[in-house]
């Protein structure tokens, strides 16, 4: 199943598009999924450590 998708804009310093571009230049993937990834990857850890805070942990 597709999900909707809306795009936005999102202004980033010199010094980390150069980060993402050598990590996507690594991973041998689009700045754009290096981005998603990570960003997917972050929200994760939020979650868990928010519910663990929830939980008295």
């Amino acid at each position: 199943m597709v999900r909707p998708v809306q795009r936005v804009n999102v202004d980033f310093a010199a010094e980390m598009l150069d980060e993402l571009d050598r990590e996507a230049t690594q991973l041998n993937i689009s700045r754009r999924a290096v981005i998603k990834s990570l960003l997917r990857h972050a929200l994760d850890q939020h979650y868990v450590a928010s519910a663990s805070r929830a939980k008295g942990g």
